[in-house]
């Protein structure tokens, strides 16, 4: 769709529309928050040292609302070919219940906000880590990467490994090796995890232009992609364990949920469907969740290491 055209179905459907909350709610990508809180606060809880309470409520609410203002701003930069795929064009902007200019504003304010908030509140290393995430979301992958390399989850994932590093700093003040080790396991997870969704949903992502790896390298390649990846996330993914950021009970779960998972990523291989993609997809979710859980059962009294 061309911008002309897109603006006169903007214009057909009631740009001047304002939104409800729940409009304004949904430019923040919830359900990718949650993910974005929950490691977040994986990483508060597991690093070393002592934070007050209060303060890492507002350090999570502050990851939280970057993650949402990250969310909102590539939702305005993306709104042409969220019209087209079946996937987004029932977001707020397409649908003309809220107008572009005012989705970038509300983004570009909470984004501003949670830093500046971050940095009064916490600390000035866990307010540039949550800029500089912020920032590698919307210029790096949203504007550069998303539409023109194949590689765009890959080097744009890393935007969303911040999270419990963010965490990590608001209480050490710091980045260490363990830190990076959080960072690495999400890294890592990644590609596999938005490359089974790319597979059964490439002709959505053909027709909107985007060089997600099945368009343009085609299933096989993709398959053999998110296997290396997987295997390579394994030993990462217990490597806190090894570290010493966590005990036994993390080690244990997170070998056993890592089998798992590259378990799920053989049956894609061999599953000439997208009926694998689609389970593994819905796995990884709950991979990830499962693993910072485990680090934070980890991390409490009388548990783990």
């Amino acid at each position: 769709m061309s911008d002309t055209a897109y603006r006169e179905t903007e214009l057909v459907r009631g740009e001047l529309s304002y939104g409800s909350p729940g409009d304004y709610f949904a430019l923040l990508k919830p359900r990718v928050v949650s993910l974005v809180v929950f490691t977040g606060a994986a990483g508060v809880i597991v690093a070393p040292g002592g934070i007050h309470p209060l303060i890492a409520m507002v350090a999570i609410l502050c990851i939280a609302i970057g993650a949402g203002a990250a969310g909102a701003i590539n939702m305005w930069y993306d709104r042409d070919i969220d019209a087209i795929m079946a996937r987004t064009c029932q977001r707020p902007i397409p649908t003309g219940r809220i107008a572009p200019g005012d989705a970038l504003g509300f983004g570009v304010v909470l984004a501003i906000g949670a830093v500046a908030v971050m940095g009064l509140a916490v600390n000035l290393a866990a307010a540039g880590l949550l800029a500089v995430s912020i920032l590698f979301y919307v210029f790096i992958y949203t504007v550069w990467l998303k539409r023109r390399t194949p590689q765009n989850i890959v080097i744009g994932g890393a935007a969303g490994a911040f999270p419990p590093m963010i965490g990590w700093a608001a209480v050490t003040g710091g980045v260490t090796v363990e830190s990076l080790a959080l960072f690495a396991l999400i890294f890592l997870w990644t590609p596999p995890h938005f490359w089974a969704l790319a597979l059964y949903r490439r002709g959505d992502y053909a027709k909107a232009g985007i060089p997600m790896l099945p368009v343009v390298a085609g299933d096989a390649e993709t398959k053999k992609q998110m296997l290396l990846y997987t295997v390579l996330l394994v030993p990462v993914a217990v490597l806190p364990a090894w570290l010493g950021t966590t005990g036994i009970v993390y080690g244990v779960g997170a070998l056993v949920l890592s089998l798992f998972f590259l378990a799920a990523a053989s049956a894609v291989w061999f599953d000439p469907t997208t009926r694998a993609a689609k389970r593994m997809f819905g796995y990884s979710i709950f991979y990830l969740f499962a693993l910072f859980a485990l680090l934070m059962v980890d991390a409490a009294p009388g548990l783990g290491g």
